[in-house]
């Protein structure tokens, strides 16, 4: 199980794998754009608003600062693996190179957990925003169409035509997947752009007061009615104060995924150790200096408490400004804007199983390419796998499942930066994580706070899915690794 694949070995079977291989079509400008239009999304446009209303009011902002910067610390320990290993797989491929293949096989078992369920998370907001398009026009989609059984409905049919319709663009070619992800990217910022211009004027300062909303388990803590420990495991812990700040970081780390999503696509870059860098911190800055203003003038318009089970509180809060005739156009914006991460996070769940499958680690079928060199077959499974998902299950746990999944990689990918530079430290690095060994370690603990301060459930769920995972390693992938029945060749 600690098998590990030298840098060189996995750059070489890269290179070698002809026409079977990823073609080399993105530009830095391409990656950016690809980090953007995945991390500028349902938790830009959904989550700011739960989280706001159900954990941190209008300290949200608070939260989006400290989650941006457990990524900065993750983002620029991405950066450089992305440089070093410019190939498909993100942290999964890290891990092989650094952790064995075990630890490999988790991370992207976990992987394909949090794009799979980031697709379904915005699918399901993105059904809200297309009925409420839909009733602009004078038209609606019956309410049992647009929930899942737990929320009263029969299934999400909006969601899951979504899913499907971007697979089959996946299916036809990445070039043509990223020209509609740039369009996509343009309208979405420019829709962020005006709701923080227009909307900045009409702030009232009274729905920012107080800036951080009383816990009451908090002022029992202070006062000596409680313990912490007991503060830690009560009802109380999440709502408002210090705790609900923390809580709602974490959950708004869904928020910033994106970047990660950049390095699955190294092996597509036109420049990757110049390219992949740029990516993934130009997208993470380009994207936290907007989430910080458009929290900043979301709880400002409206009070967070009127955002409580609200899936479209960019539409409800724009209401105040009085450019109600604007409100058309920027449903149509958010709508494209989730189609672009939607997208984005369908690559690189495909590119995942590709790599794992390229390994041996998983069935042929998932690396086989088509003739427009895509994974289709991955794509396939993928598309109904998430179209599941999105018909069937509330957004609230789907964005928690994915926030955690988040989180885990991350903090592998931070550890992995600490092991490469002490078992490879010749190792030639394009880009050099600044301020080892403290960065990393500043990542894995901001990490694992914000996995501390998820519900439960999260982590009964994420339990639950790497189980799984691991009787498929024992039963399947162990036993058809190459790099492990190579070994065994030449030991014979």
């Amino acid at each position: 199980m600690l098998y590990k694949k030298s840098i060189p070995q996995i750059i070489q079977e890269a290179r070698e794998s002809g026409e079977h291989t990823l073609k080399r079509t993105l530009s830095s400008t391409g990656l950016i754009s690809l980090g953007v239009g995945a991390i500028i999304g349902a938790g830009l446009f959904s989550l700011t608003g739960i989280a706001a209303a159900e954990n941190a009011g209008p300290a949200v902002v608070l939260s989006f600062i400290i989650a941006a910067l457990a990524c900065s610390f993750a983002g620029l320990c991405y950066a450089e693996f992305a440089s070093m290993i410019p190939v498909a797989g993100s942290a999964y491929t890290y891990s092989y190179a650094t952790m064995g293949e075990f630890v490999a096989w988790i991370i992207g078992w976990d992987l394909v957990l949090e794009y799979a369920l980031a697709s379904a998370t915005v699918a399901v907001s993105w059904s809200q925003y297309f009925n409420e398009l839909l009733i602009t026009f004078g038209m609606h989609i019956p309410e049992q169409l647009l929930k899942g059984p737990w929320e009263g409905g029969v299934i999400n049919i909006p969601a899951i035509v979504i899913v499907c319709l971007l697979s089959l663009l996946l299916i036809r070619g990445t070039q043509e997947s990223s020209a509609v992800n740039n369009i996509l990217v343009v309208l979405k910022v420019s829709v962020v752009l005006i709701f923080i211009a227009l909307g900045w004027s009409f702030i009232n300062p009274a729905n920012h007061d107080p800036f951080i909303p009383t816990n009451v388990g908090e002022e029992m803590v202070k006062s000596g009615e409680m313990g912490l420990w007991s503060f830690f495991s009560s009802e109380y812990f999440g709502q408002f104060g210090i705790s609900g700040i923390l809580r709602a970081a974490g959950v708004l780390f869904f928020a910033f995924v994106g970047f990660d999503a950049v390095s699955t696509a190294a092996q597509e870059a036109k420049d990757p150790k110049k390219g992949m860098p740029i990516g993934i911190i130009g997208s993470l800055v380009v994207c936290t200096i907007l989430y910080v203003l458009f929290s900043y003038v979301l709880t400002g318009l409206e009070n967070y408490q009127m955002f409580k089970g609200d899936a479209k509180p960019v539409a409800t809060a724009f209401a105040k400004t009085g450019y109600t005739f604007l409100n058309t156009a920027l449903i149509i914006t958010i709508i494209a804007g989730y189609t672009s991460v939607i997208l984005v996070m369908l690559l690189g769940q495909s590119r995942v199983f590709y790599s794992m499958s390229k390994d041996g680690l998983l069935p042929k079928m998932f690396s086989d390419l088509g003739k427009n060199q895509t994974p289709w077959k991955t794509n396939v499974v993928f598309m109904i796998f998430v179209s599941l998902f999105a018909g069937f299950v509330p957004v609230s746990d789907l964005g928690h499942m994915v926030s955690i999944g988040t989180l885990f990689a991350f903090t592998l990918v931070c550890i992995g930066v600490l092991v490469l530079r002490k078992t490879n430290p010749e190792l030639e690095r394009p880009f050099k994580t600044p301020f080892v060994p403290v960065l990393p370690i500043l990542g894995v603990i901001v990490c694992v706070l914000l996995m501390a301060s998820l519900p439960i459930e999260s982590w009964e769920r994420l339990g639950i899915w790497l189980l799984i995972g691991v009787i498929i390693y024992f039963f399947y992938s162990k036993k058809h690794s190459k790099i492990r029945n190579s070994v065994k060749q030449s030991n014979k």
